[in-house]
């Protein structure tokens, strides 16, 4: 299940879904748990792009793309199934907000250069660039009367700004509210109902924050403290309440704030991970004036859908998740912990040699398999600006499944611990960040006798995958193979052939221009040290990412064969047809699942797996 969004009266809930063994969308009835199939192949069989409602809830917009591409356009289903086009272009367009006049739309677009927002008129067809910055806007909203739209973007000539905008519906009369600190980010999150506020989040003070700025007033007033990160989600109609999540650890748990006295409290639901999540338009979590949508998971149970009363704090599941032939109680929990870090671990530097940096408290989580000995997978996440939660992953409970246990680290950069820890991997790709990641494997095998030092692996995807190539090649003294899964190997040919706008605010904002930084770039590419690699690696790739385009795979396998490795012995390589940066397609991860299982079978095996190897 992905994305599911309330219609606009809250009698219907539209949602991704593959109980079929396909991407479909799908109407549930909150009151009774009926599914209706509302599509039959029109939209992609992929979910990785959210949709949004029509005004009248009579239709529903969504992205669609070419085999993972990403380059996706606007299309429109209705409820008898006809699909049609509405916005096309070269580049990449992702759908920003749905008028309540029902004529209106905004989009992102990259089809210029830069992504920039636009306007599309429903009834004649027409788009119009509503704004022409060089760095990306992002979060652009329509105003309950569709007279204007908020939205951030940097106009400063700090990389690390991102503050709110306000501006006319045809673009004009833009302004800066001015709400944080230069240095810091601020975005919108929704309108007050009667248009007169902005709910917003900002994080000069560090952790995130959220606050209501009153137009007419020209000023914020701030909920919260300063203890957790929080980011805000949505007004309720009544526009005196609004919610927010809450970050604890590797927990997310939703909070409500009451405008008119300033408190807030947490909501009553399990431990885990609790969200609203962020739809293409960011709308359709609320049923009533007192009653939402949560998506929640745990790390054994799939996400499943609740509807929650405000008013006396209870909860109904409304959609259960599906598990075949399995249930909870078959999968593995997991241990949050944290371990104390200078970016420096005992294992040898291989790559680059790094004096000690800053000691910080690192978190991460340990799932036992319950082999013994148990192999393990160190599996750090991508982004880098993400991190791990005590979440479901079917990644990690089949890596657990054939005896692998599994660690994940939430290194320096990482998000839900505030600005100055995110700031922490700027100008430091493969530095700290990395030696986090190997002093918590160093940790647990220290901690766990039951965890085989001989057989412990590496596997990530996108900045995971860099991570995973820079593990193999700084460290190899700790891994028995790798796997690097549409990850980044050389920073030159990145920041030259990914997307305009991930250029700008990943490349550039994390390691500078290329001419300006060349050494920092070379020095920091795992192409430079191919000659490091000492353990089997798995390089894997989609042939239509446009994130981390496929030269970034055939550069490191280049390297790999210059340095005098053999493909098929040394290393392995495999490109994905019909596949870009990753997929949530059934059939695309069940063939995701079976290259990670035979190498990992063969090159590092136990008991389950080489079992499941003999078993055809």
């Amino acid at each position: 299940m992905a994305h599911p969004a309330a219609a606009p009266d809250g009698d219907e809930v539209a949602l991704y879904y593959d109980i079929d063994g396909r991407n479909e969308l799908y109407l549930l009835d909150p009151e009774t748990g009926e599914l209706e199939r509302w599509s039959d192949g029109q939209v992609p069989k992929d979910a990785r792009h959210g949709f949004a409602w029509s005004a009248d809830g009579e239709r529903v917009f969504f992205h669609l793309d070419e085999a993972g591409d990403e380059q996706n356009d606007v299309h429109v289903i209705d409820r008898d199934g006809d699909a049609a086009p509405v916005v096309e272009h070269d580049g990449q367009v992702a759908l920003q907000s749905v008028g309540d006049d029902g004529e209106t739309l905004l989009y992102g677009s990259n089809h210029g250069g830069q992504m920039n927002v636009y306007r599309h008129d429903l009834a004649s067809g027409e788009s119009t660039k509503l704004t022409d910055s060089d760095r990306a806007v992002w979060t652009a909203d329509l105003s309950p009367d569709c007279e204007r739209f908020a939205y951030s973007t940097n106009e400063s000539d700090d990389y690390d700004n991102v503050d709110v905008f306000l501006a006319d519906i045809d673009g004009s009369n833009a302004r800066n509210l001015g709400i944080g600190e230069t240095g810091a980010e601020s975005v919108p999150a929704d309108w007050r109902p009667d248009g007169d506020a902005l709910l917003v989040s900002d994080n000069t003070t560090d952790v995130g924050r959220c606050g209501v700025y009153d137009l007419d007033a020209d000023e914020v007033t701030w909920y919260g403290g300063a203890e957790y990160e929080e980011e805000p989600a949505f007004f309720l109609p009544d526009g005196e309440r609004f919610l927010a999540t809450r970050t604890r650890d590797a927990e997310v748990v939703p909070v409500v704030y009451d405008t008119t006295t300033g408190e807030g409290r947490e909501l009553d639901v399990p431990g885990g991970v609790a969200t609203f999540g962020r739809g293409a338009s960011g709308d359709g979590w609320v049923l009533d004036d007192d009653r939402v949508l949560i998506m929640h998971t745990t790390p054994t149970r799939r996400p499943e859908l609740l509807a929650y009363d405000l008013a006396d704090d209870e909860y109904e599941t409304v959609l259960e998740a599906e598990y075949g032939p399995f249930s909870p109680d078959d999968f593995r929990d997991a241990e949050y912990f944290t371990v104390e870090s200078d970016g420096v671990p005992e294992t040898p530097q291989r790559a680059v040699e790094h004096d000690p940096y800053e000691e910080l408290e690192i978190g991460a989580i340990l799932y036992d398999s319950g082999e013994r000995p148990s192999p393990l997978v160190v599996n750090p996440h991508g982004g880098p600006r993400h991190r791990d939660t005590l979440s479901f992953g079917y990644r990690t409970q089949f890596l657990l499944s054939r005896g692998f246990s599994v660690l994940q680290v939430n290194y320096r950069g990482s998000t839900g611990r505030g600005r100055e820890f995110v700031e922490e991997l700027y100008d430091d790709w493969g530095g700290a960040e990395q030696g986090d990641v190997a002093t918590a494997v160093e940790h647990v095998l220290d901690e766990h006798d039951w965890l085989d030092d001989d057989r412990v692996v590496v596997y990530g995807g996108s900045y995971g995958g860099y991570s995973a190539n820079w593990q193999m090649l700084q460290f190899p003294d700790l891994y028995a193979a790798g796997v690097t899964w549409v990850g980044v190997s050389d920073l030159f040919d990145m920041a030259e052939n990914t997307m305009p706008h991930f250029r700008s605010e990943l490349m550039v904002k994390y390691l500078g221009e290329p001419d300006e930084n060349p050494d920092l770039y070379e020095e920091r590419s795992p192409v430079t040290h191919a000659e490091n690699l000492d353990a089997p690696l798995l390089v894997v790739h989609g042939v239509n990412d446009p994130r981390v385009p496929v030269s970034q795979a055939r550069l490191l396998r280049d390297a790999l064969e210059d340095a005098g490795f053999e493909e098929g012995d040394d290393f392995e390589y495999e490109e994905l047809g019909e596949e870009g940066h990753g997929s949530s397609d059934i059939d695309d991860k069940i063939r995701s699942l079976e290259l990670l299982d035979d190498f990992l079978g063969r090159r590092v095996g136990t008991t389950e797996a080489d079992v499941a190897a003999g078993d055809d």
